[in-house]
C-alpha cells in the first residue's frame, strides 16, 4: 500500500470509553478538547480593556462578570447542557448535525447550506487558532527578557514550523502526554488566579449578573466594541460539541465542570484583581500573575499549552476534512492513518501544508496577537450562530419540543450569539476580513466539487442499459468468459456499470465471475457490518454488491470482498483483479446543461489533484486495473 493506511476493521462505531475509567477519559479529554478555550486567558483580558481604554472599578467589574457569564450561557449551558445531548450517532459538530437534519431525516438544501458554511468557517479558524496563542505565549518574554522583543516574531515562525512539520509523526505518543501537561497547566493557572484575587477579593461581585448588564447598558458604543473581545474567552467551545464523538459527552462533562470551569473563573477573576489594585495594563496581564522567579518556566508551560490547543485544532481540521470528503464535498485527499489504535488520528497533507503557509502568512503579516484578536471571533461567533439555528430544528424534530418552547431557548441563544457576532463583524476592517475570505473561498470549493460530482454521475447514469439486458446480451452474442473474479467498481446501483461496458466492447471478454460493487457514503457516522453490503446475483456468475460506509469510516474494498464471499461461498477470490475507472473531466458541447465554464475548469483541476481511488479504497497495487475515459460536463 501506498498511502500507509492499514487495513481497519470499521465494522461499527468505536466506544471511546471502552476498557477506561471516566476520569482517565476526563484527563485525555483536556489535551484534545480544552486546549482552545483553555489558553485564552493568555490575551483575552488585556484585548477586551485595550478596548474599554480604562481601568475603572466599574469597568473591570462589568467586563469580569461579562466574560464569567459569556462561559456560562454560551459553553455551560448552550454547548455541554443542550448541543452535547444531540448526536449523530454518537458524532458532535456543525457538520454532523448538518448530515442528521439536512441529509439523513430528509434532504434539505438550505440545512446544507447553513452546516457547509459554518464547517468552512472552521478552517479560517484553524488557520488563526495556531498563530495568536503561540505569539501571546511567547510575548511573555517581553516581560522576563525585554531584550529578546525582536525575537518574539522569528520564534513563533519557527515554532509553527515545527507544529506543522510534525504532523505527518502522528500523536499516538505524543498525545498520552497532551492530557496531564494541559491538566497541569490548568491547576496551575487557576492557582496563579487564585494568588490575584486574595489581593483584591472584592472583584468576586462581578460573579453577579447586573454588572455584566448594566456595564452594557451604560457603557455606550464602547460596550459594545467590548463584546467582539469578550467573545474569545468562548472561541474554543464548539470544539466540545465537535470532540464528542472522540471521547463521549460523560469524560467532557467532567473535564469542564471539575477542571476548566473553575480554573478559567479563578485566572479571569486574578487578573481582574491585579488590574482593580492598580497593576498597568499595558503589558499582559495574563503574566503579572506569576512570580518573577518563576516566570521563564511559566512562559515555557504556556507555549506547551498553546502548542497543544494548536494541535488539537490542526486534528480537528483532519477530521472535518475526512468527514467533508465522505459525505461528497470535497475531493479525495490522501488520508495517512497515523495509529492503529485510535481510528480518530489521521494526517492529511494537503490540509497540513496549506494550513501551515496561511497560519505563518498570518502571523508575519499582524505580528502581535492584538493585532490577530481583530481577525479573530468572527468565524467562530458565525459557525456558533449557525450551530443555534440547527439546535432549534433539533429540538422540534428530534426532542419533539413545541415551537414555543424551542423557540424561547433558541432566542436566548440566537440573541447572545448574534450580539458576538455584530460586535465582531466590526472589526471586519481590522483583519475580520481574513477568516470570512478563506471560508468563502472553502465553501466555494465544496460547492464546485458536490456540483461537478452530480454532474458527473447525471452523465454515467444517463449512458447506461438495464443490467439483465446487458447480462442477456453477453449470452446472445457468445462474449467469451475468462478464468478468475473481476471487481468493478462503479457509481451506477441499477443500470449496467459503464466501466464493465466498456471493458466488454474492447476486449470482447468477460470474467467468469464479475462483481459490480458501489460504494455509497452515509450521513451517519458508522454503519455496522450487518447493515452494510447488500448482494445480489443478478445473472449466473454476475453479482451486484451496494456497500454503506458511515462518513467516519475508511472503506476497504478488499475487506468488503471477503465480506461479499461469506455471503456467497460460491465467489472465489483467489484471483481477483479489480477495475477501477479514471474518469477525465472535459467541457461539454450542451452548454445549458453544462457548468459554467469557470466552474468546470476548477472542478476538472481538483479531480485530476484529488487522491488516488485505489490508494482511498485501499486496493492493492499490483491486482488493479485502470480503464480511463472521457466525462463532458
Amino acid at each position: 500500500m501506498t498511502t500507509g493506511i492499514p487495513i481497519m476493521n470499521p465494522d461499527q462505531r468505536p466506544d471511546p470509553q471502552a476498557g477506561k475509567s471516566l476520569a482517565r477519559m476526563g484527563v485525555a479529554a483536556l489535551g484534545v478538547v480544552f486546549g482552545d478555550i483553555g489558553t485564552s486567558p493568555l490575551y483575552t483580558l488585556k484585548t477586551v480593556l485595550d478596548v474599554t481604554g480604562g481601568s475603572s472599578q466599574h469597568a473591570v467589574l462589568g467586563v469580569l462578570s461579562l466574560l464569567i457569564w459569556t462561559l456560562i450561557i454560551v459553553t455551560t449551558i448552550k454547548y455541554v447542557s443542550f448541543a452535547m445531548r444531540i448526536d449523530n450517532d454518537g458524532e458532535g459538530g456543525i457538520l454532523a448535525l448538518m448530515s442528521l437534519l439536512g441529509i439523513k431525516r430528509q434532504h434539505r438544501p438550505y440545512i446544507i447550506a447553513i452546516g457547509l458554511f459554518g464547517a468552512a468557517l472552521i478552517y479560517g479558524d484553524g488557520a488563526i487558532t495556531p498563530a495568536i496563542s503561540v505569539l501571546s505565549a511567547l510575548e511573555g518574554l517581553q516581560i522576563a527578557a525585554p531584550h529578546l522583543h525582536n525575537f518574539i516574531l522569528p520564534l513563533t515562525v519557527v515554532i509553527l514550523i515545527g507544529l506543522f512539520a510534525a504532523q505527518p509523526l502522528g500523536t499516538a505518543k505524543i498525545g498520552r502526554a497532551f492530557g496531564p501537561v494541559m491538566l497541569f497547566w490548568f491547576i496551575t493557572i487557576g492557582l496563579l488566579g487564585l494568588a490575584g484575587l486574595v489581593r483584591h477579593p472584592a472583584v468576586l461581585e462581578a460573579l453577579s449578573p447586573t454588572y455584566a448588564v448594566s456595564f452594557l447598558f451604560h457603557g455606550g458604543w464602547t460596550s459594545f466594541l467590548v463584546l467582539g473581545a469578550v467573545f474569545l474567552c468562548v472561541t474554543g467551545a464548539e470544539a466540545l460539541y465537535a470532540d464528542m464523538g472522540h471521547f463521549g459527552a460523560g469524560p467532557i462533562r467532567l473535564s469542564w465542570y471539575a477542571v476548566v470551569f473553575p480554573s478559567l473563573i479563578l485566572n479571569y477573576a486574578g487578573q481582574a484583581a491585579l488590574v482593580a489594585s492598580g497593576a498597568p495594563t499595558q503589558d499582559n496581564i495574563f503574566y503579572q500573575l506569576c512570580p518573577p522567579q518563576l516566570l521563564m518556566p511559566f512562559i515555557i508551560l504556556a507555549t506547551l499549552a498553546t502548542i497543544i490547543a494548536s494541535q488539537s485544532i490542526i486534528s480537528g481540521a483532519f477530521s472535518m476534512t475526512k468527514q467533508a470528503i465522505n459525505l461528497g464535498w470535497l475531493p479525495r485527499l490522501k488520508i495517512t492513518q497515523t495509529s492503529k489504535e485510535g481510528v480518530g488520528q489521521i494526517y492529511v497533507g494537503t490540509v497540513n501544508w496549506i494550513l501551515m503557509v496561511v497560519t505563518i502568512g498570518l502571523a508575519l503579516a499582524f505580528k502581535k496577537s492584538d493585532n490577530l484578536a481583530s481577525a479573530y471571533g468572527i468565524a467562530v461567533s458565525a459557525t456558533m450562530l449557525m450551530t443555534t439555528l440547527l439546535l432549534f430544528i433539533a429540538m422540534r424534530e428530534i426532542w419533539g419540543w413545541s415551537l414555543a418552547a424551542a423557540g424561547a431557548v433558541a432566542a436566548g441563544f440566537f440573541i447572545v450569539d448574534a450580539s458576538f457576532f455584530l460586535a465582531n463583524m466590526t472589526k471586519l476592517a481590522e483583519g475580520g476580513y481574513v477568516p470570512l475570505v478563506l471560508a468563502a473561498i472553502v465553501y466555494g470549493l465544496m460547492y464546485i466539487w458536490h456540483r461537478g460530482m452530480e454532474a458527473v454521475s447525471w452523465r454515467i447514469a444517463g449512458s447506461s442499459l438495464p443490467l439483465v439486458d446487458f447480462c442477456a446480451n453477453l449470452q446472445k452474442n457468445n462474449i467469451a468468459r475468462v478464468p478468475g473474479t473481476a471487481v468493478f467498481l462503479t457509481r451506477a446501483q441499477s443500470a449496467t456499470p459503464p466501466i464493465i461496458a466498456w471493458h466488454v466492447r474492447t476486449n470482447r471478454s468477460i470474467h467468469q465471475q464479475v462483481i459490480a460493487v458501489t460504494v455509497i457514503m452515509e450521513s451517519r457516522s458508522y454503519i455496522a457490518s450487518a447493515q452494510r453490503v447488500s448482494v445480489e446475483e443478478v445473472w449466473p456468475g454476475f453479482w451486484r454488491v451496494i456497500a454503506h460506509y458511515g462518513f467516519m469510516q475508511r472503506p476497504s474494498l478488499p475487506a468488503l470482498a471477503k465480506v461479499v464471499q461469506q455471503k456467497d461461498p460460491r465467489i472465489d477470490l483467489s484471483d481477483v483483479v479489480y477495475y477501477i475507472g479514471t474518469e477525465t473531466v472535459v467541457p461539454s458541447n450542451d452548454r445549458k446543461s453544462a457548468m459554467p465554464r469557470w466552474q468546470e475548469a476548477i472542478f476538472a483541476a481538483m479531480d485530476r489533484n484529488a487522491a488516488h481511488l485505489s490508494d482511498f479504497l485501499q486496493l492493492p497495487p499490483d491486482q488493479v486495473v485502470e480503464i480511463g475515459r472521457q466525462i463532458p460536463i
